[in-house]
């Protein structure tokens, strides 16, 4: 059984990877400094697998930290690399924050791979290092223009270190997945997206619009030049990318890959424009929305969607969900997270 160190791991993408390794078999070690989840995630992922996965919390910007990591647990074969700051927002108002912490954790994490003979990583990337793409759907072979926001340049950044690195020491492997947009939350409604403070994320934001917790959901712009004037993007089941990092990581430990560095586009290749999630939204849960139109938000990108058919063919992976039972899945979380949050209460 191989073992896979996810970090992030108690963050949104990284616990439903670390459910997904885990019923397949997978034994799983998660660092998180908790910074943007919490702990109790744990609770939700032994609810649905039946095992706790061994957790470290501290801060892999610490690189002794990370050396000792990997000391401890000698057994590791790769990496699942999410832990990021991951706010487009705050990256365009605290730049360095977003440069130290994606950068360095990175770095150290590659040093500590060659150090102890991991054997790859697979990298959490996103669309976003495709800037405004010139034509659509987007392409791995697109061009990689200027970044929107200092996030985006992190992403950036990031691969352009993997690669390069690996160039160093052939001997590494690598996979980057560059994420559309992922929504939603696992069937049972034990994990899920939460956010720490306002969210930065559309489906939060509805979710919790629609149960009360906030007013009124912004819609950032409707004067894009779309059909109906709101930004347009590419929104993925979680589980299904959840998924594809299954298939990753296998490909990494398989040997399976056609060059030790690849990136694959993973969405589901329709746009869907924002007043679209809502109206689906409310299609599904039979709940209205109250929203309010608001000017464009800096950093965002008009229109991007993928085209997955590359890590369809490649990797034998397709996004399957709808967008209704994504959103679907997220009102189920909300409503037992909120209810859970009375309980506590009481």
């Amino acid at each position: 059984m191989a073992k896979i160190l996810v970090t992030g791991g108690t963050g949104y993408i990284g616990s439903h990877t670390t459910v997904e390794l885990i019923e397949q078999g997978f034994e799983v070690v998660i660092v998180d400094n908790l910074s943007n989840s919490h702990e109790w995630v744990l609770d939700g992922i032994e609810q649905i697998t039946g095992v706790r996965p061994a957790f470290e919390k501290f801060d892999l910007c610490d690189r002794e930290r990370v050396q000792q990591l990997f000391r401890d647990h000698p057994d590791i074969d790769a990496i699942i690399h999410f832990a990021a700051h991951k706010s487009v927002g705050e990256s365009v108002q605290k730049p360095l924050k977003y440069y130290r912490n994606n950068l360095v954790s990175l770095m150290n994490l590659l040093e500590a791979m060659n150090d102890h003979h991991i054997k790859g990583m697979v990298f959490s990337s996103s669309c976003t290092v495709y800037g405004e793409p010139d034509e659509l759907p987007v392409t791995e072979q697109a061009p990689i223009k200027k970044a929107a926001s200092p996030y985006g340049n992190t992403k950036q950044i990031s691969e352009e270190i993997i690669e390069d690195q690996l160039k160093a020491v052939p001997s590494l492997r690598a996979i980057s997945l560059r994420y559309f947009n992922p929504i939603g939350a696992h069937p049972t409604g034990l994990i899920g997206e939460l956010p720490l403070g306002e969210p930065e994320n559309l489906v939060p934001y509805v979710t919790q619009t629609a149960i009360g917790i906030r007013k009124m959901l912004r819609v950032f712009g409707d004067d894009y030049n779309t059909p109906d004037g709101s930004a347009i993007r590419d929104y993925i089941y979680v589980v299904d990318l959840a998924k594809a990092h299954i298939v990753a990581i296998r490909r990494i430990l398989e040997e399976k890959q056609k060059k030790n560095y690849e990136v694959f586009n993973l969405g589901t290749g329709r746009g869907v424009s924002v007043f679209e999630i809502i109206r689906t939204f409310e299609e599904v849960t039979g709940v209205k929305v109250n929203y309010v139109v608001t000017g464009r938000r800096p950093g965002d990108i008009e229109k991007i969607w993928a085209d997955p058919s590359y890590a369809n063919r490649e990797l034998g992976w397709k996004a399957e969900s709808t967008l209704g039972e994504a959103l679907l899945s997220a009102w189920k979380w909300e409503q037992h997270y909120r209810k859970n949050l009375e309980k506590q209460k009481a």
